[in-house]
C-alpha cells in the first residue's frame, strides 16, 4: 500500500466520522426543536411567568374555585332532579318491593327540601 492510498484512507475515515457527528447533531438540534415546540404549545412559559406574579396566580386559582363550585352545584341539583323524578316514576308503576321503598326515600327527600 502506497502512502497516498494510506492517506486517502485516513481522510474518508475522518469524513465518515464529521458526517456522523453532523448528522447525530442534526438529530439532536431536531429533538430540542420538537421539544421547544411542544412546550411552546402547552404554554409553559406564561404558567412559569404566572409562578412569578403570586397575585396573578392566586386570582386565577380563586375564579377557577368559583366557577367549579358554581358548576358542581347546578349539576348536582340537576342530577338529583333527575333521579327524584325516576324514583316518583318506579312508584307510580306499583312495584312492590321497589315501590315501597323508594317511597319511603322520596317522602324523605321531599321533607328536607322543605326544610
Amino acid at each position: 500500500m502506497k502512502q497516498d492510498d494510506k492517506k486517502e484512507i485516513k481522510h474518508n475515515e475522518q469524513d465518515y466520522e464529521k458526517d456522523h457527528i453532523n448528522e447525530r447533531l442534526s438529530y439532536i438540534q431536531l429533538k430540542i426543536d420538537e421539544i421547544s415546540y411542544n412546550m411552546e404549545k402547552l404554554g409553559v412559559s406564561e404558567y412559569l411567568e404566572m409562578l412569578h406574579n403570586p397575585r396573578r396566580l392566586f386570582l386565577t386559582n380563586f375564579w377557577a374555585g368559583i366557577y367549579r363550585g358554581f358548576g358542581m352545584a347546578i349539576g348536582f341539583t340537576i342530577l338529583a332532579g333527575i333521579v327524584i323524578y325516576v324514583l316518583q316514576e318506579i312508584i307510580t308503576l306499583n312495584i312492590p318491593v321497589i315501590g315501597d321503598f323508594i317511597a319511603e326515600i322520596v317522602k324523605i327527600v321531599q321533607t328536607r327540601l322543605q326544610l
